[in-house]
């Protein structure tokens, strides 16, 4: 059984009631000294321990026994890892001894850094002369959806059990799609399939007024069959989704929404891909995501993302990031269950050979990646279509990347090929406006705060470094 420490979380509970450990401790029927080595994450509590804090305090011991600690470790090391910081960066023992002994504090400086990452944004943004809006600084939906999610471990356990029970009976992927239009004629809703002409710039429309769902022709059929899923999970699993929303912590209609069409796309992944299914076929092809989208009816790009969210614990796969971007290199969509810190603003590292894929379309691109904290990773990307509205709207494809820790490559059939131990690297970064590789010949522009003095006598590898 895996140990679970409560430390922080238990201290914040005590001090919210004014109580002395010693008092805590009479509650629990356990000695001081015990929870003064519970609260400096000594040791690991006990499941009597746990049920004893729900019947005393009232609180859901998932709650309290919850460990976000990896996740808040990588954010220090992401945050650190900042060119501001320079060289007086924390080592790893001090970032975890301050997540034990200071979380609070931790939380609050991770808060400030995004704020003035936020601000450094808007400033950028400024000087560009693409300003809008009050200049309030904010997180956008998009970034306030990806967080929420990072916090999670991108794994929702609710969700996963709720999709288990939503086949009363096994159904095959190739009957998926008429059983989900039987589901709703059976609660009123009919299904109907809509030329592109009479929906022009729209993949799918639930018209209550008409109880129709209207599917455009643009679409293919597993997206057919996974738009399906995602309005009857906004229907039937409405009460969940709200619950998990107003435990996000996300304010403002706009965010919300976003919130909720990524919770009910969750559900549907998990519908389609079902959680032990999924990861044994994963496990049992090394992860060749083609395979998996035949096997489950499912496109390419939903199957990497399912794998993104294989974080049950007692039944882990292997941790992946998803990145996905535009021919321009613009970031579309992220989803992280890695330390690896992806992009948010503006383009991703053109070293990535998630650029490439565009010049092979449909073939599986490798790469062994170091980003400047001397992590690694293993990463490899493919172009996907997009649904086509017509033929100006021909060759519609974006590029997606999945990676993991490079300890995890001989788990994935896709670095077969290649001598993990000692394999060549590409030097990365998150994206050229943070990055602090000031010799790299790829650089778009400066980094917003790496200064380093103009020698008017060299000229360096870009315009950027003399």
């Amino acid at each position: 059984m895996q140990k679970t420490f409560i430390g922080p979380r238990l201290r914040r509970l005590r001090t919210e009631r004014a109580e002395t450990q010693a008092q805590m401790a009479r509650a629990l029927g356990v000695s001081a000294s015990y929870v003064n080595l519970l609260e400096n994450n000594q040791r690991s509590v006990s499941v009597p321990v746990l049920l004893r804090l729900m019947e005393v305090y009232g609180v859901d011991w998932r709650e309290i026994a919850e460990d976000d600690a990896t996740t808040l470790l990588a954010d220090l090391r992401a945050a650190l890892a900042d060119p501001i910081f320079g060289a007086q960066r924390p080592d790893l023992s001090e970032l975890r001894a301050a997540l034990v002994h200071s979380p609070a504090l931790a939380a609050a400086f991770l808060r400030l850094h995004q704020s003035y990452q936020g601000a450094t944004e808007q400033l950028l943004t400024l000087g560009a002369g693409q300003a809008g809006g009050d200049g309030a600084i904010a997180a956008s939906p998009e970034s306030a959806v990806h967080d929420f999610f990072r916090r999670h471990r991108n794994h929702f356990r609710e969700l996963e059990e709720a999709a288990e029970g939503f086949w009363p009976d096994p159904v095959p992927p190739d009957e998926a799609y008429v059983a989900l239009k039987h589901r709703l004629r059976a609660a009123g809703i009919a299904v109907r399939l809509v030329p592109v002409a009479d929906m022009p710039h729209t993949l799918r429309r639930h018209d209550e007024r008409t109880g129709e769902v209207l599917l455009s022709e643009a679409l293919d059929h597993p997206n057919r069959v996974f738009q399906l899923v995602h309005v009857i999970a906004l229907i039937e699993q409405r009460t969940l989704l709200d619950r998990l929303l107003a435990r996000s912590g996300i304010a403002g209609a706009r965010e919300q929404g976003r919130c909720r069409v990524e919770l009910a796309n969750y559900f549907a992944a998990a519908v389609l891909m079902p959680y032990g299914p999924f990861l044994a076929e994963a496990q049992a092809s090394k992860y060749d995501f083609d395979h998996l989208a035949t096997r489950f009816g499912v496109s390419f790009e939903q199957a990497c993302h399912r794998a993104t969210t294989l974080q049950r614990e007692g039944a882990l796969g292997v941790p992946f990031f998803f990145l996905r971007i535009d021919r321009a290199g613009n970031v579309t969509k992220r989803f992280n269950a890695t330390e690896f810190h992806l992009a948010e603003y503006g383009g991703a590292c053109p070293r990535l050979e998630l650029h490439m894929a565009f010049r092979i379309p449909g073939r599986i691109v490798p790469q062994f990646v170091e980003m400047p904290d001397a992590s690694q990773y293993f990463v490899f990307c493919r172009t996907v279509d997009r649904p086509s509205f017509g033929r100006q709207a021909q060759d519609h494809r974006l590029a997606v990347a999945m990676g993991c820790a490079i300890r995890h490559a001989p788990d994935i059939g896709y670095a077969e090929a290649f001598r993990v131990t000692g394999a060549a690297v590409s030097e990365v970064g998150i994206n050229c406006r943070i990055c602090p590789r000031a010799n790299c010949d790829q650089r778009a522009y400066p980094a917003a705060l790496l200064a380093h003095p103009l020698d008017e006598r060299r000229r360096g590898a870009t315009r950027f470094e003399s």
